[in-house]
């Protein structure tokens, strides 16, 4: 069964296909524009999405250039009319994936959406009621639309065996995402080796990486696997891979190259078969342009590029992460905690994060340290934020900011049902209406 977002300015249509897409038990979203669909796609992120070619207003190819470049992953249809079949042709040059011609026999439409979703469920698009955290992922705690978009785009690239280069800020995840990867690709049953080429001593990182014999320099008393070696056949992971020295970004290019490493000392070379995945939190274009990177090892790292968003891009994320490892933290320190108390998440929510998760994971341990009941208290949260010298919104910004996103969270959880919301949140019916009223969220839109 999968989620389908159908959009035709046709009722009669619309209601045809909702019908015949049911029958198949599959849930449908329905829209009658292309501006409705965008604003559905703003609430839940469908397996594929089904669009007519030509409408008012937004027609199907403005829609699906919409769509692209916030879900580039993500399957689409176009409905066509005999007459407009070029049209729907030059639409598949730009990228929609596949195009069906009205007036359509069932079997035909069922072809295509069959299709569509054997590509949808290869990246990992979740299913309605499933839970988005499959085991490959299961380390990266998200409930962000745009976290879930980068994901999806991971486990696609994770099913080559193309060099992948991460970049985001540090603190960001990049060897959690590394490390899903890995765990999603055909490497899955074999090493994964990490590799901080930032604190290995200059006069080293060949023998780390490439091995040495013994006598082939002072203390080299044995023969070394260097840790390339040591990931043959699974994956090896080098972070911070701008801080590399120039002569070994040589060495490192003919290892990518020839898929061989000599030892330091040997006058042989032996095969290794390695997936590279590379992390940075600076932009290897400037240090290309510095003359600090060679321009050639980068096209070889940089065969498949992904961005960590920074925390404070992802605010959604904050509480789902302080709550999740508060939960650990308090499992570690043997500490009764259950929960925040009122006002500390939002606090959390408000904070500019320049650490961004390891700076949050730093926070949460400090207060679970000092905390001594079962709840962590707004004066704990104030206490390690100031240590931390973050700029923060006023607490009424913070509180409105952090309402917003707790109510989001709770209709998403909810599909849309105010009373189970209302249940979970602790207030009556009426009490959640009016903030829901005041931050112009309709429960109508969060339903299956």
């Amino acid at each position: 069964m999968a989620l389908i977002l159908i959009v035709d300015d046709d009722p009669a249509l619309l209601r045809l296909l909702s019908l015949r897409l049911h029958y198949e038990g599959h849930t449908v979203i329905e829209a009658d524009s292309g501006a409705a669909a965008l604003a559905k796609l703003d609430h839940q992120t469908p397996s594929i999405l089904i669009t007519d070619l030509r409408m008012p207003g937004m027609d199907g190819l403005q829609l699906f250039e919409a769509v692209h470049r916030r879900y580039p992953l993500l399957p689409v249809l176009m409905l066509t009319a005999n007459g407009t079949i070029p049209d729907a042709v030059h639409a598949m040059q730009r990228g929609v994936f596949g195009y069906i011609t009205k007036p359509f026999e069932g079997a035909d439409l069922m072809r295509e959406v069959d299709r569509a979703l054997l590509v949808s469920s290869a990246l990992g698009a979740d299913m309605p009621g499933e839970q988005p955290g499959q085991a490959w992922r299961q380390a990266i705690v998200t409930r962000s639309t745009r976290m879930e978009k980068l994901l999806a785009e991971a486990r696609l690239v994770a099913q080559s065996d193309a060099s992948v280069l991460i970049h985001g800020e540090s603190g960001t995840g990049k060897e959690l995402l590394a490390r899903a990867l890995h765990a999603s690709s055909r490497r899955a049953g074999e090493a994964l080796v990490a590799v901080n080429c930032g604190a290995i001593p200059e006069n080293l990182v060949e023998s780390e990486l490439f091995g040495h014999v013994k006598g082939s320099f002072t203390g080299a008393v044995r023969d070394t696997t260097g840790l390339f070696s040591s990931a043959d056949r699974g994956t090896i992971f080098l972070d911070e891979i701008a801080d590399l020295p120039l002569s070994m970004q040589v060495k490192l290019l003919r290892v990518l190259q020839e898929q061989e490493v000599r030892p330091v000392g040997s006058a042989r070379a032996h095969k290794v078969d390695v997936r590279v995945i590379s992390a940075t939190n600076r932009r290897l274009e400037d240090e290309v342009a510095a003359g600090r990177f060679r321009e050639d090892l980068f096209y070889r790292l940089n065969v498949m590029g992904l961005t960590l968003p920074p925390l404070a891009e992802r605010r959604e994320d904050i509480a789902l992460l302080a709550d999740h490892f508060m939960r650990s933290l308090a499992q570690r320190y043997a500490k009764p905690l259950t929960a925040f108390a009122p006002g500390a998440l939002e606090l959390l929510g408000a904070a500019s994060w320049p650490g961004n998760i390891r700076q949050l994971q730093n926070v949460v341990e400090r207060c679970v340290v000092l905390c001594t009941g079962s709840l962590i208290p707004l004066s704990l949260v104030q206490n390690a934020l100031a240590s931390q010298g973050p700029e923060l919104l006023p607490l009424d910004e913070a509180r409105k900011e952090f309402e917003r996103g707790y109510l989001t969270q709770l209709l998403k959880m909810t599909n849309g049902n105010v009373a189970q919301a209302a249940k979970l949140a602790k207030r009556n019916r009426t009490d959640l209406y009016a903030l829901l009223a005041r931050h112009d969220l309709a429960s109508s839109s969060f339903k299956s």
